[in-house]
């Protein structure tokens, strides 16, 4: 008698470019998975990788013929249009969200899918993202500066997201008609294209998604590491993702009108004072080396949104 296999209910997309070193323990961990293997589907998305991404790729997916694992190519580049890529694919009715160099923990699909069976009225769930610094944490890094690098911890238990709050896309599901519904991820917003961030889609993503109405949580016990090697922790990658951040409130607000980007002028100007007040608390704390990147942090997104 021929077995009836379960059909596919959770599609994971994962968007690669030039992490030949990371990117098969992201494949790794989500084929360890303690949700059933027949009920999940895994897409990377190769964007223009100039390393052996591919190759990488392609091994493990060789070894590992049992699951099902794709790669596909998306030659526009940009996150946007690598998640819509994958997205497009998808069989499952929940899509899953996780970057390239992130590590899942074994009951994150699990989770996943018994929490959208147990909450019908929800539009998307997002989890915790724990940075793991490569070799360790420096000692200027704080709260508000972690978040360039993934931090990712809004609250110790699970509740919906309060106004003008929403997951990361790197650790986000969501329903996929609604995904559907509302067009996916906006590419007038890319993410990363080339050596320039125009950062702000996964922002523009839940604006979107929270007209419809429908509410989006937090779940703390959806987790995944990400990986925040040396590189990361350079002048001049903060500067990058900092200032992409800005460059996507320009591009965003500029294109509702005017006025919504001369207001955001005006929240990042009170976003740097407030800035300058922490530095000085980590100075009168003893912290002095944690004071000026918050400082910094905030000039390098104003530049971003003045497009200087």
């Amino acid at each position: 008698m021929k077995k009836i296999l379960p059909d596919i209910s959770v599609s994971v997309i994962v968007c690669s470019y030039n992490r030949a070193t990371y990117i098969e323990g992201a494949m790794r961990s989500l084929c360890e998975q303690s949700l059933n293997k027949d009920l999940y589907e895994i897409f990377v998305v190769d964007n223009n990788s100039t390393d052996n991404t591919k190759e990488v790729c392609r091994q493990f997916i060789n070894k590992h013929g049992r699951y099902n694992l794709y790669l596909i190519n998306e030659r526009q580049q940009g996150s946007s249009f690598a998640r819509n890529a994958g997205a497009a694919l998808a069989k499952g009715e929940i899509l899953v969200f996780m970057d390239d160099d992130a590590i899942a923990d074994k009951y994150f699909l699990e989770r996943i899918f018994n929490f959208f069976n147990d909450y019908p009225d929800a539009a998307a769930v997002g989890g915790r993202i724990i940075p793991k610094y490569i070799p360790e944490e420096p000692k200027w890094m704080s709260y508000y500066v972690s978040s360039l690098v993934g931090n990712f911890d809004y609250s110790e238990k699970m509740e919906i997201f309060a106004e003008g709050k929403y997951p990361l896309e790197s650790n986000m599901a969501v329903r996929k008609n609604l995904f559907d519904l509302i067009g996916g991820f906006s590419t007038f917003l890319p993410g990363v294209k080339g050596s320039l961030r125009i950062g702000g889609e996964g922002k523009d993503f839940f604006l979107r998604l929270a007209e419809l109405g429908k509410p989006f949580y937090y779940k703390p016990d959806v987790v995944v590491e990400h990986i925040v090697e040396v590189k990361k922790l350079t002048s001049e990658y903060m500067y990058r993702v900092a200032s992409g951040i800005g460059r996507g409130e320009r591009v965003r607000t500029l294109k509702k009108n005017r006025v919504a980007y001369l207001k955001k002028i005006f929240e990042y100007s009170w976003k740097l004072l407030a800035a300058m007040v922490l530095a000085m608390g980590y100075v009168l704390q003893m912290k002095p080396a944690k004071a000026w990147p918050v400082i910094q942090f905030r000039i390098d997104a104003f530049k971003g949104l003045l497009n200087y």
